[in-house]
């Protein structure tokens, strides 16, 4: 008897392919970081028009507009949120709708529904408001679950479903939420997933006394308190603006040292990485998932170009670390009992990890 049996005679199996090799993207154009820049002016000198100070809430909402990703503001009462995501969204010459979030609100409210013609004796679709380029939530936090379930849909697929069928969204298209931090009553705290998703959380902090002085200045010269966005003139960029913006931004280059130092960061978030910060565990519940280093590279390639070059610094993703991480970041109860805020740990970690 043979040690070893005679085997049958099968179809030769075909040998594994080899893992491909990224395909290095085409270096970017001079002509094209120089044409990213002036039409970031643009929208710059617009906002100058419409909002006094805060340049780190536009600069990340230009920022987030080029990454391709949808921001979050946060900030008590007054501070404008809704008209700097006014003048963002009317900047471009796109589609935009405002939504004001309510308990009340359902998903059909903000996605479309399907109406019955009895001329036709057929039901016929009638979208949202969500379906357009550039959609503000004002006080996201006041819908509730069913509703927030329907726009972190439209989030995270671009597209919605209505009646059993799906319809994708416009493109480009951007959300920009705002929430108030300091009422409760009547507001339903957004899920970890959903906080997720956004690729940016901005917290909008009081003017100084000479920028609020400068805000009654331009509001005098105006002639009114409220924004009229007609009256902010046609200089707009247009969509195809927006989409090379956007395209460009991919194109930036990333080493794959500023690759491992993004990861390195979302690492030590969750008591990992190269330098883990001692104590951190009793702090953070709930770390940064990989779709932050995802973001910290996309942002760090949206602020390299926005700065004229076509290679990504660590000085570009360290911008907005603390935009990126902050609503990532989940806090223990003896973190929040003793007053720790998440930009206090997105500092400590930051300051941790060796830079490249």
């Amino acid at each position: 008897m043979p040690l070893f049996p005679m085997q049958p005679n099968l179809p030769p199996q075909p040998v594994p392919a080899a893992p491909q090799q990224p395909v290095a993207t085409a270096p970017l154009p001079a002509d094209d970081t120089a044409r990213a820049r002036e039409l970031a002016n643009r929208i710059r000198t617009r906002f100058a028009s419409t909002l006094v100070g805060q340049d780190n809430l536009r600069e990340s909402l230009i920022t987030t507009l080029v990454a391709g990703g949808h921001i979050l503001i946060e900030s008590v009462p007054g501070l404008a949120k809704t008209t700097a995501a006014q003048t963002l969204a009317t900047s471009v010459s796109g589609t935009f709708k405002r939504v004001q979030c309510t308990p009340d609100l359902m998903p059909s409210d903000l996605v479309g529904t399907q109406v019955f013609d009895f001329a036709t004796q057929r039901f016929s679709t009638q979208i949202g408001p969500i379906h357009a380029n550039f959609v503000l939530l004002d006080e996201i936090n006041r819908s509730n679950a069913k509703t927030q379930s329907a726009m972190l849909e439209a989030m995270a697929e671009g597209a919605t479903t209505i009646g059993g069928e799906r319809i994708a969204l416009p493109k480009p298209f951007m959300v920009i939420a705002t929430q108030n931090p300091i009422e409760e009553e009547g507001t339903f705290n957004l899920p970890e997933a959903q906080m997720d998703r956004f690729m940016m959380k901005a917290v909008m902090t009081y003017p100084s006394a000479d920028e609020e002085a400068r805000m009654l200045a331009m509001l005098t010269r105006r002639g009114s308190d409220t924004l009229d966005t007609t009256a902010l003139g046609a200089d707009v960029i247009s969509i195809r603006d927006v989409e090379f913006l956007r395209a460009a931004a991919k194109r930036v280059h990333v080493s794959d040292a500023i690759m491992r130092y993004a990861v390195d960061i979302a690492a030590t978030s969750r008591g990992a990485g190269s330098r883990p910060v001692k104590g951190l565990a009793q702090l953070v519940r709930l770390g940064a998932s990989p779709r932050a280093s995802i973001a910290l590279m996309r942002i760090g390639q949206a602020n390299a170009l926005l700065a004229g070059r076509d290679y990504v610094v660590p000085e570009d993703v360290k911008a907005f670390a603390f935009e990126v991480l902050r609503h990532r970041i989940i806090l223990t109860f003896e973190a929040l009992a003793d007053g720790v805020t998440a930009d206090q740990v997105v500092d400590s970690i930051v300051k941790a990890v060796p830079v490249p």
